[in-house]
């Protein structure tokens, strides 16, 4: 079944993160350790509420083949100090052009090229960064 793109205005999403360097084909087997220690964090928070999504945040590399930085991520209702490798980021606002997966994860880049193929299709470029919402 073909993956649509369509084109939405988003909000920011505050994010507890920690931040990887991450070589293309490896987040599969960066992320687990990396959201264990926000999650961590959060439990000893006691203030720090979660909205319950993990969100991967991805700063897209300039080269192709280079590593990626990923901020492995969950979402939280209000900012924080920096605590370790765990500090507050968020997600950027503004246009985004959304492509929904349901299914296994093995299939996940086909979201991601649709989501290529669309940009390609309609003229458009990457702002650099994209990123995955678990949990709806």
């Amino acid at each position: 079944m073909p993956v649509s793109v369509n084109v939405q205005t988003v909000h920011s999403r505050k994010l507890a993160a920690v931040r990887r360097e991450v070589a293309p084909g490896a987040v599969g087997s960066a992320w687990g350790p990396a959201l264990g220690k926000v999650w961590e964090f959060i439990r000893s928070q006691p203030g720090l509420r979660t909205d319950g999504h993990n969100i991967f945040l991805y700063h897209h590399a300039t080269r192709p083949g280079a590593t990626i930085l990923c901020d492995f991520g969950v979402e939280v209702t209000s900012t924080f100090a920096t605590s370790g490798e765990v500090y507050a980021t968020e997600t950027p606002a503004g246009e985004a052009a959304v492509a929904i997966h349901r299914g296994p994860y093995d299939r996940m880049n086909q979201a991601h090229d649709a989501i290529g193929k669309w940009m390609a299709a309609n003229g458009r470029e990457s702002a650099g960064h994209s990123w995955e919402i678990y949990g709806d």
